[in-house]
């Protein structure tokens, strides 16, 4: 298995799973992804920009996530409080082929993009689902993000929906008395990812 920034090639493959993701959805009776987003055009945009990446095992796609760096409009407002103030990453249409379900590939995903934005210098990682998507509410706990509250959607065809809000501490910020930075040091487990790349 290896990461890549999406291409064109990948993109009907991208766009066959979050077909499935939306099924998948509708079956349990939830109404996130059932409004046309994510289209085929929005993943187009970001592979355009290079901000899609996809998981993959001799070139089949097992999972696909939008990574952004800049602020996310639905973000400026929450009903609760983030881990953290300032500059963060955020992952977005985190989607899983139905053939790799159950095999840890969500999780795989969110490391991977948790280490994007530790090596870019943010201090943390935020991401929302639905309310009633309890599947992936327990596959982002799994991954040490936290529950920090709600918000509602700013953009796009959802504009107007609730989402839970969950954020990951991947960089510590320790200052000594005088606010001199003394260490930044990453969280535990991506620590202990970087060891075993480099034994491996």
């Amino acid at each position: 298995m290896k990461f890549e920034v999406a291409t064109s090639k990948y993109l009907d493959s991208i766009c066959e799973i979050t077909e499935q993701a939306k099924a998948q959805l509708r079956r349990i009776g939830i109404d996130q992804w059932q409004k046309g987003y994510p289209s085929r055009e929005i993943w187009e945009e970001d592979i355009e920009i290079g901000r899609s990446y996809i998981l993959t095992d001799e070139g089949k796609v097992l999972g696909a996530f939008a990574y952004q760096e800049s602020p996310d409009a639905s973000y400026y407002e929450i009903d609760g409080k983030w881990l953290t103030d300032g500059a963060y990453a955020s992952m977005h249409r985190v989607c899983v082929a139905d053939a790799c379900k159950g095999r840890g590939v969500a999780g795989r995903l969110f490391t991977y993009g948790c280490e994007k934005a530790r090596e870019s210098g943010f201090p943390s990682m935020r991401i929302d689902t639905h309310p009633g998507n309890i599947p992936m509410q327990k596959a982002l706990q799994k991954a040490g993000f936290q529950q920090c509250g709600t918000i509602v959607l700013a953009e796009g065809s959802e504009k107007g929906d609730l989402r839970i809000a969950f954020e990951k501490i991947i960089k510590k910020v320790m200052f000594i008395n005088n606010g001199t930075l003394l260490i930044m040091r990453s969280i535990l487990f991506l620590e202990i990812n970087s060891r075993i790349s480099q034994m491996l």
